[in-house]
């Protein structure tokens, strides 16, 4: 999967922490921007467009949660990673699949993983949830 010329929200209230995974990704040559809420981020989808979104679950105001299910609603074609440090949230990830989220990553991650996890995403076709 080809990743230069792709689009990536990063969503997380962690600020340090999505400023240098854009930035680690900008060096790899691959369009990325930051979002530190639900709301932030959906303003910026408002204007651009995105091939993937990288949320994190638990965030203050507008959860992870209500974020995926807006964006699956407004932009089917966006692909949604997961981010969260709660293993115990995604017991079965069914949960998380039937949201329409493409992969779950488990923090702490290093660029590489989540690179991977990007591609793995773009590669996936959209499938109806009921197969």
């Amino acid at each position: 999967v080809v990743m230069k010329g792709c689009k990536i929200l990063l969503i997380d209230d962690e600020e340090e922490l999505i400023s240098t995974l854009v930035e680690r990704l900008e060096i790899r040559g691959i369009c990325a921007e930051a979002a530190t809420n639900g709301h932030d981020a959906l303003e910026k989808m408002g204007h651009n467009y995105y091939d993937v979104v990288v949320a994190d679950l638990k965030m203050p105001g507008l959860s992870g949660h209500e974020v995926i299910e807006i964006v699956r609603e407004r932009y089917p074609k966006t692909k949604i990673v997961l981010i969260t440090g709660h293993g115990h949230i995604i017991k079965d990830d069914k949960d998380a699949q039937i949201q329409g989220v493409s992969e779950i990553l488990m923090k702490p991650f290093n660029i590489d993983e989540l690179l991977e996890t990007i591609k793995r995403a773009l590669g996936k076709s959209q499938r109806p949830n009921d197969e």
